[in-house]
């Protein structure tokens, strides 16, 4: 186990991805990778309301839905440390301060938990000032809801000004940044969201470590894999108009 710096929390060195459960991975088959992973020693889960709601037929939540039921049927919380996120679903959107405390309530009633370890900003929100978003996270830590905030896709220029701004006003403060990055995609980290990192000293947790496969290997000449990730991302990226 490793502690993430300014927390009192101690991960496994690899963080489980939930973004499949509910969709390419069904219930049961999310059971199975949960419990190969928890049997390991594992016990650092990410999720997001988010997931995955781009899939046909779901609505969101359902990987926090899974995870919740899991840790149930486990009977083993205490010994997890989960990690969730707010802003991109489609009905929970941005970062005010009304939409924090709801979607953190719909995510607590999900995972079937009085509190998340870690609750990531999932992609910036430019319409709404930091000092509002940084003290709905207060509230909701100072209520036993949240232990911990993270960022997820802030550019280094605007994860620098909301730690300066959780110092200057004694919010709470982002324990780490969570982006893409891996031996293939590396920028902008090393040139930029690094430098932040390491003057505050605190962590990147990177999602797509093996580039979404790509590094495993499985991509050969002349080899087809199919993606139903890929194809899924895609439709919902069209729907939405990204």
């Amino acid at each position: 186990m490793i502690n993430l710096p300014k927390t009192q929390l101690q991960v496994h060195p690899l963080c489980l991805g939930g973004n499949v459960f509910g969709w390419s991975a069904p219930k049961e088959e999310s059971f199975k990778i949960l419990d190969h992973y928890f049997e390991n020693g594992g016990n650092f889960v990410d999720t997001a309301d988010v997931y995955s709601e781009w899939h046909e037929g779901n609505s969101g939540g359902e990987s926090e839905s899974i995870i919740g039921e899991w840790m149930k049927s486990r009977g083993n919380r205490s010994q997890m440390v989960i990690g969730t996120k707010v802003s991109k679903l489609s009905t929970r959107k941005g970062l005010s301060a009304k939409n924090i405390l709801a979607a953190c309530e719909d995510s607590l009633r999900r995972i079937q938990t009085e509190y998340i370890d870690i609750y990531y900003s999932h992609e910036d929100d430019p319409s709404v000032s930091m000092e509002e978003t940084l003290t709905a996270y207060q509230n909701l830590i100072s209520a036993g809801k949240v232990r911990y905030i993270a960022a997820s896709q802030h550019t280094a220029a605007r994860l620098e000004l909301a730690l300066q701004i959780s110092n200057t006003n004694n919010l709470p403060s982002y324990i780490a940044l969570q982006d893409h990055y891996n031996l293939v995609h590396r920028e902008p980290f090393e040139s930029e969201q690094a430098k932040v990192l390491k003057s505050h000293e605190i962590t990147m947790i990177p999602f797509f470590g093996l580039a979404t496969g790509f590094l495993t290997g499985k991509y050969q000449p002349g080899v087809n894999v199919e993606s139903i990730r890929a194809k899924s991302v895609e439709k919902y990226q069209s729907q939405k108009g990204w």
